[in-house]
């Protein structure tokens, strides 16, 4: 574990209140629990989360507090979002955070409201993507677009997660100097063989019978839109159909909404014995041995988590050039970028990656030394405690 050594020896800690929307397990879950866990020697910290999940029994696994707020959920409802702002104030009113962090979009604006009204001391909001890059009509994009200014206004501070995050919103009036660029980073990770990973993804039966020059693709992705996962499995199929000589198969790791609809278009296209859902899995990562090519297909992404976890594995990556993305991967230098929504491409990358083994290690090689030498857990924790503490 990580810790940042505070200079000054202080009797009482400076108290932080993380707050965020949903207790599944994502980046920006991910990027929650890293602080919490990590600046906990220095500061008193507890985090606010909606529902039930495995963020919350991972924070309390290291003793972290959590207060829960059921009702808190992504989607707009008037109700429960009023809801949510009361007992809110009341939380901060009554406990008196010194520092109020907020993640994710909806509770951005609701928990900035809030936390003015209850007068904390210092209001930081992380921006881990924005709203209106999402797949939603010209007006709502403009709506989301004004609610984020708002959010940024609120706050003392915005941490954006990547550059491309921070430029999305450089038009914006009032705000050049309130976002600062963290970008994520990670801890070295302990991973499985190959053999027990592929183990644990496949069915025993399926794993065996695969012929022994198999390739693995795989991905870590919440079974959610803006994943892509839809042009993903189009990819594959097309590569199927190019090159029917190769034996491949694509094994998705996660959980989400459009596993019924993937189920289905899995099934349309004949894949039932080439694509896997393997749903949720607690300690992925460590499964990334598994694969011999990493495929990100997402069509908005901030800075993702994964690539930089396919990294510290040293997989050759195959992901949509979008966000923050090019920040970590130089195209055809450490890993091949497409454009999002492009099954053609994606199917042409994989190709290029299978078929070009040497290229395909040099790629995975220079990723794993990009993400060591800029992308470290410890350089991230140091920016956000120096922004805590301005």
């Amino acid at each position: 574990m990580t810790n940042i050594q505070d200079p000054q020896t202080q009797n009482k800690k400076t108290k932080i209140l993380y707050v965020i929307t949903k207790s599944n397990w994502g980046g920006a879950q991910k990027y929650v629990y890293d602080l919490a866990t990590h600046i906990s020697p220095l500061f008193e910290t507890a985090v606010i989360l909606g529902g039930d999940g495995p963020l919350e029994e991972r924070l309390e696994e290291k003793g972290i507090r959590v207060i829960s707020l059921p009702f808190l959920s992504r989607n707009i409802n008037p109700f429960s979002d009023i809801k949510t702002f009361i007992s809110l104030f009341k939380i901060f009113t009554s406990e008196h955070p010194d520092i109020v962090h907020l993640n994710s979009s909806k509770i951005g604006l609701i928990g900035a409201l809030a936390a003015k009204k209850a007068k904390v001391p210092r209001i930081i909001f992380t921006a881990h993507g924005w709203a209106f890059n999402e797949n939603r009509s010209w007006l709502a994009k403009k709506i989301f677009w004004f609610f984020h200014w708002i959010t940024i206004i609120l706050s003392h501070q915005t941490i954006a997660v990547s550059k491309a995050v921070k430029r999305d919103m450089k038009s914006a009036p009032f705000v050049k100097n309130k976002i600062s660029v963290i970008q994520n980073g990670i801890e070295k990770i302990s991973f499985k063989t190959e053999e027990e990973a592929r183990d644990r993804l496949l069915p025993e039966k399926t794993y065996h019978s695969l012929p022994p020059k198999t390739f693995w693709i795989g991905t870590i992705s919440e079974l959610h839109k803006n994943k892509g996962l839809e042009y993903a499995i189009r990819g594959v199929a097309k590569l199927k159909s190019l090159r029917p000589d190769f034996s491949f198969v694509f094994v998705i790791i996660g959980e989400g909404e459009e596993r019924k609809y993937l189920e289905k278009l899995i099934k349309e296209l004949r894949l039932e014995q080439v694509v896997f859902l393997a749903g949720y899995i607690e300690n992925a990562p460590s499964l990334l041995s598994a694969f011999d090519i990493f495929l990100l297909s997402s069509t908005t992404e901030a800075l993702a988590f994964v690539v930089l976890e396919a990294g510290m594995a040293k997989l050759p990556v195959v992901a949509s050039g979008v966000g923050g993305v090019p920040e970590i991967i130089k195209d055809m230098e450490s890993g091949i970028l497409v454009r999002p929504k492009n099954s053609e491409e994606i199917a042409k990358a994989l190709e290029f990656l299978i078929s070009h083994k040497e290229r395909s290690e040099d790629f995975g090689k220079k990723l794993k030394d990009t993400v060591k030498k800029n992308f470290s857990l410890k350089k991230m924790l140091a920016e956000t405690v120096a922004v805590y503490k301005k």
